[in-house]
């Protein structure tokens, strides 16, 4: 078994879970709010603990932080299948949500920390991706087999527990060694980075929130929809981990296709395939230029991370509050106007590289 199995199949476990109960939410909510809030418990924990899982990772190692995301993955399966009542379930999703935190943050470090970070990151996000994938497609039919509503779940529960067993064959490396650096620092340097997560990666929520009301509401719909976004986001993460983009160039690019990604979205459903592969690149040129920082990648990823879930958070609300009060075309334009706050601001980065990676 190859040594980092475990943590790509920890990946793919976790975000399967997390996307499992997405098909079944009307057994648990009693009405839309509910329903909605269940659904965004898990991401209100993920975003509360990316930052520390980081700062912590850096501290004891990455493969303890790992270890404990996933026995609260596994727990928080546990949980919702043994109490399905709404409020419970809801506990739940926040406690799945800081598992998927911790694991995030601290296996990003990991694959952040190695010399050949650029071709694992392309791994182990097209992981993610089809975690994604697997967890809302295949959830209907899983349940169907099992003849039973909570069989996604289950199956995925039991997934998850695979990899934390496996890690016991994998290392510690070196890397904390590195010089860590403080949170002031890398917020000064790398301002326009984070933002450009916050961005770039929030588009992809921004524009999942409102097509549904854009369309109709119709669920087949948003579900192809999403499946072309992260069907083309694994392609592009596994291709661009291998092209060694300029970071800030392809930034600079990739958010100004996106303008036309989003504007393409609203006359046909086949261009999520180009803001999911748009997101894929902009995702693996982060990861790729902060991973040739030099620093101790806890702290670096958590950051990266909070920044992208910021984004997952804030800006679909942004944006079903223009289609609310003005219109769904007003909101899509919205959502690609901003990408060009990316295209000019991209460029004052400081960006700072070590001296011996500027040679």
């Amino acid at each position: 078994m190859p040594r980092r199995f475990p943590l790509h199949l920890g990946i793919f476990a976790v975000m399967a879970l997390s996307n499992a109960i997405v098909p079944i939410l009307p057994s648990y909510g009693t009405g839309p709010f509910f329903q909605s809030a269940i659904y965004a418990a898990y991401f209100l924990g993920a975003f509360a603990t990316v930052i520390p899982a980081g700062m912590l990772s850096d501290r004891v190692g990455r493969l303890p932080v790992i270890r404990a995301g996933l026995l609260l993955t596994l727990l928080a399966g546990v949980l919702i299948l043994a109490f399905p009542s709404p409020f419970s379930v809801l506990g739940a999703r926040v406690l799945e949500g800081v598992g998927a935190g911790l694991f995030v943050a601290a296996g990003m470090a990991l694959v952040n920390s190695q010399p050949d970070h650029e071709s694992l990151s392309g791994i182990f996000m097209g992981a993610l991706n089809a975690g994604l994938v697997v967890g809302l497609l295949a959830t209907g039919s899983i349940d169907r087999a099992m003849d039973r509503e909570t069989g996604g779940i289950l199956l995925f529960t039991i997934l998850s527990a695979a990899p934390l067993l496996f890690t016991i064959i994998l290392v510690e490396d070196a890397t904390l060694r590195r010089p860590e650096a403080a949170f002031p620092q890398l917020i000064r340097d790398y301002v326009w980075l984070f933002l450009s997560a916050v961005i770039l990666v929030g588009m992809t929520g921004a524009v999942t929130a409102i097509y549904p009301g854009f369309t109709g509401g119709d669920p087949a719909a948003l579900a192809t929809a999403l499946a072309l976004m992260h069907l083309a986001t694994i392609g592009a993460v596994v291709v661009a981990s291998r092209l060694h983009l300029p970071p800030v160039p392809t930034l600079q690019a990739a958010s100004l296709a996106m303008v036309a990604g989003i504007l393409a979205v609203m006359a046909s459903p086949l261009a999520f395939l180009a803001v999911g592969a748009i997101a894929g690149v902009v995702m693996i040129a982060q990861m790729a230029f902060l991973g040739a920082t030099g620093f101790r990648q806890g702290r670096v990823m958590g950051l990266y991370n909070a920044s992208s879930y910021l984004g997952m958070t804030i800006l679909p609300a942004l944006a079903g509050i223009t289609a609310e009060h003005l219109s769904f075309t007003a909101a899509f334009l919205a959502v690609a106007a901003l990408n060009l706050v990316v295209t000019g601001t991209i460029g004052r980065c400081a960006c700072r590289l070590p001296q011996s990676q500027k040679n």
